[in-house]
């Protein structure tokens, strides 16, 4: 089993999944192990992420965990051996890791759904409008480190380009269309580039008007990857210590159904575009 020399957020989302395959079929780990002729030690390396595991290795845990699901079998296979060494690494040593595993799963998402109660989304934030908001981190960053920030933002937002973008839904509180972060001609840019931004075909921007009153999950901001199957979907929240990632499936049921609800509840595209038009040209 070979190792591996840093433990990226899809890596460890193999282990994680490989253990609960193995607590599924209601095997122990010494009995797994022995099953597959190798030892318990080995096999708690494997499911903490400490060694790497070849495509062989996760087809026989799969058989032996008697698996009914080849295409989340298959997919696992993928992410343990994909080696894709993404332009997030450059940002290792100036960073912190929850960052660069939100932006290599985003990366990797089939598609991306977001909810937004306060803040602009940060795929869709401009330079100024990102750079305002991280001026107000605490503890305030070095100039640097603000840089730093931003031109991973700038980065993550790559997805949206290109000939095969990744398709984008989010749902935004008109809350945050008024905030006016930076002032009068930064926030009417970020409106403008909300307007650029969705007018794009892949690109979905509902908002929330005030007058709705209460919606479920109000006062939090959620980013939800799809990954190539559901059960590999990943629910990161915002926290004031940095992003938190779920994969329960309790967790992922839970949000998905939340941004079902919330989209439903928002204004439609059209409407919701129209009303970033309003407040821009109020501004």
């Amino acid at each position: 089993m070979p190792g591996r020399p840093s433990l990226t957020a899809r890596r460890l989302r193999v282990a994680v999944e490989l253990r609960k395959m193995r607590e599924r079929a209601g095997m122990t780990a010494t009995e797994a192990a022995h099953t597959l002729g190798t030892s318990q030690g080995q096999l708690s390396n494997v499911e903490s992420g400490r060694f790497g595991v070849s495509p062989e290795r996760v087809r026989a845990l799969a058989r032996i965990y008697s698996c009914p699901d080849p295409e989340f079998i298959e997919a696992l296979v993928d992410m343990a051996t994909d080696r894709t060494h993404g332009w997030w690494e450059s940002y290792r040593e100036v960073l912190p890791s929850g960052l660069l595993d939100l932006a290599e799963l985003e990366h990797h998402a089939t598609a991306v759904r977001t909810a937004y109660t306060s803040h602009m989304p940060g795929l869709l934030q401009t330079p100024d409008h990102a750079r305002e908001i991280f001026r107000h981190i605490i503890p305030a960053p070095t100039p640097p480190e603000i840089e730093h920030r931003v031109s991973h933002r700038i980065k993550r937002q790559g997805q949206l380009y290109g000939t095969s973008p990744t398709p984008y839904r989010t749902v935004v509180h008109e809350a945050a269309l008024h905030m006016g972060v930076g002032g009068r001609a930064v926030a009417r840019a970020q409106l403008q580039h909300l307007l650029d931004m969705g007018a794009q075909d892949h690109i979905t921007i509902r908002v929330l008007p005030f007058g709705i009153g209460a919606f479920p999950g109000s006062g939090q901001s959620i980013n939800y990857l799809c990954g190539p199957v559901p059960q590999l979907d990943t629910a990161q929240l915002d926290q004031f210590h940095g992003p938190v990632l779920l994969d329960a499936e309790a967790h992922l049921q839970k949000y998905r159904r939340l941004l079902d609800i919330v989209e439903t509840t928002a204004l439609t595209p059209e409407k919701s575009l129209d009303l970033v038009h309003s407040i821009a040209q109020n501004i």
